[in-house]
């Protein structure tokens, strides 16, 4: 198995392999031309994310500037996602993000780590772990989002949280580490903040 291969097998490697930098470049320079477009360029905007993702749904919008390790050639975005400024994607391996996700400013989604052991950071190894996000969730800004991390399907995870582990579909979780504060109920229904209540007609 060579360097690029265990990339995705969660195996220590060795990420300054002169192929994997290669390629790497390439992608990063098409991540370039997507934060040099202007505010009106939306049609081109779409057409490169299509070039640099791995998938990407219709919908789909992404504020520059967008940093991501591969410029987003391992990542699966559904449809309608929406990133504002700053928005990090250490997508050495796979992160997967399902339909109508949110991300607040300066979120940082990492699948990439370095072993304890200085011996080995010395040497330059790295391991990358999957990061997948489901449907319908918020991330906060400032979120910080570690490899390996699943979260479900419709929470909402608040501005400056460092997501360590994996949490469940359906809750609010906030803080560092991240925990579950609650889960979102019938006063959600009601309310939309605070104590502002919910009233919209059929048509919004």
């Amino acid at each position: 198995m060579n360097q690029r291969e265990k990339m995705h097998t969660g195996d220590l490697y060795l990420p300054s392999d002169p192929a994997i930098l290669q390629e790497q470049f390439e992608c990063l320079e098409r991540l370039c031309d997507y934060n040099a477009t202007r505010p009106h360029e939306a049609e081109k905007r779409e057409t490169l994310l299509r070039q640099m993702f791995a998938e990407i749904g219709e919908g789909c919008y992404i504020e520059p500037p967008f940093h991501a390790n591969w410029g987003g050639k391992h990542v699966h975005f559904g449809k309608n996602v929406y990133a504002n400024f700053n928005l990090t994607l250490v997508d050495d391996t796979h992160i997967y993000v399902g339909d109508n996700t949110m991300f607040g400013p300066n979120v940082t989604v990492a699948t990439a780590g370095h072993p304890v052991l200085p011996e080995l950071r010395g040497q330059g190894y790295q391991y990358n772990m999957p990061v997948r996000i489901g449907k319908n969730c918020w991330l906060g800004a400032g979120v910080i989002v570690l490899p390996g991390v699943t979260i479900g399907e419709g929470t909402v995870v608040g501005a400056g949280s460092v997501v360590t582990k994996d949490l469940p579909a359906n809750v609010v979780a906030v803080g560092n580490p991240c925990r579950v504060l609650r889960e979102i109920g019938e006063r959600d229904r009601e309310y939309y903040f605070k104590d502002r209540k919910i009233n919209l007609s059929p048509k919004e």
